[in-house]
């Protein structure tokens, strides 16, 4: 069974288990392989839903991106009339052609959520990995301000969303220190950018900004703990929704995978979560397909780097990164041949 993350920026998960896939079969043709694409509640939410529900149907959204600019994206409406709606595809750091740290913001994501919610909507599954921001919240809560000031209601069927991490917002742990220097953030901003935070905070006190997850998304956890949203782990609530547990039970052999490996890859990540089903299932031989592996990696049988794999192959690392399903097809193959 191969159950990967997408290769933010890169390959979608889909495509990623395809690739392994093939690589994969041409080592071990006889072998039955199953690919259940993953997703943590940042890019490919939608595509994980969407393989979960084939009845589902995406409803096109023109939002305003994180830089200010249109950004044509989708909402996923579910045959239970639920909504789910990604962050990364309306205010994502892959929207950006340059890092913004100081004014990209969420607006986007709550004007999809808007229209989804002025389409019907009885419920909402929110994604929120992924962000382009840190600005706390404060641009999607502002796309679901009524008129008379105060923010929409919630739908009956309320408002989960999933996080990839359990970040604070605020504190060494936090969305600043944290994920700031993937959205631009210098060290000699990051204090600005946390003071601005500490202040966007102090003015909903009923709020707690160190739940677990309200440093997620540059804090768009918690504007949407603001309005009353219930935060839960990502990769949970997708392999629970795609039938995740059931199907580890049936393998032999479970591959798992991300873009980049690393130490925040304990708090929630697709791979930390399949190797946690996995031990649950029973002993399963447990492999890792990553772009970059930067931490240990005891949990896994056998790894495999994109990143080393190009470098063996070309000479060049950064190939991992121009044509990742070439190199996942020969992790794919190099994995099997260790069987």
């Amino acid at each position: 069974m191969i159950a990967p993350d997408s290769f933010k920026g890169t390959a979608t998960a889909a495509a990623v288990a395809t690739a392994i896939g093939e690589g994969w079969s041409s080592e071990r043709p006889t072998d039955e392989v199953t690919l259940v694409p993953m997703a943590d509640g940042g890019e490919g939410t939608l595509d994980a839903f969407a393989t979960a529900f084939p009845d589902a149907r995406r409803v096109p959204v023109t939002v305003t991106g994180p830089a200010g600019d249109p950004v044509d994206a989708a909402w996923l409406s579910l045959p239970d009339g639920r909504a789910v709606v990604e962050l990364a595809a309306t205010s994502g750091l892959p929207l950006l052609t340059t890092l913004q740290p100081d004014t990209a913001q969420t607006i986007g994501f709550g004007q999809a959520i808007a229209a989804a919610l002025d389409a019907g909507a009885t419920g909402l599954v929110l994604g929120i990995g992924g962000s382009a921001s840190t600005d706390g919240g404060a641009g999607l809560l502002s796309a679901l301000e009524l008129p008379d000031g105060t923010l929409r209601p919630l739908p009956p069927l309320g408002v989960t969303v999933l996080t990839d991490v359990t970040s604070p917002l605020l504190g060494p742990d936090g969305a600043v220190a944290v994920f700031g220097p993937q959205k631009g953030i210098t060290p000699d901003r990051a204090a600005a950018h946390e003071e601005r935070l500490a202040a966007w905070a102090a003015r909903f006190p009923s709020v707690d900004p160190s739940t677990p997850g309200a440093g997620a998304a540059g804090g768009a956890g918690f504007g949407l703990l603001v309005w009353g949203a219930t935060l839960v782990r990502g990769a949970d609530g997708i392999a629970e929704v795609v039938g995740l547990p059931g199907a580890l039970a049936d393998a032999d052999i479970i591959i798992t995978g991300e873009g980049r490996f690393d130490e925040q890859s304990a708090a929630g990540k697709v791979p930390t979560v399949v190797a946690g089903l996995s031990e649950v299932a029973g002993q399963r031989r447990l492999m890792l397909v990553a772009g970059e592996i930067d931490a240990p990696v005891d949990a896994f049988d056998v790894a495999a780097s994109l990143t080393v794999i190009a470098t063996q192959t070309t000479g060049e690392p950064d190939d991992a990164v121009a044509d990742p399903l070439r190199f996942a097809r020969i992790a794919g193959r190099r994995l099997a041949a260790q069987v």
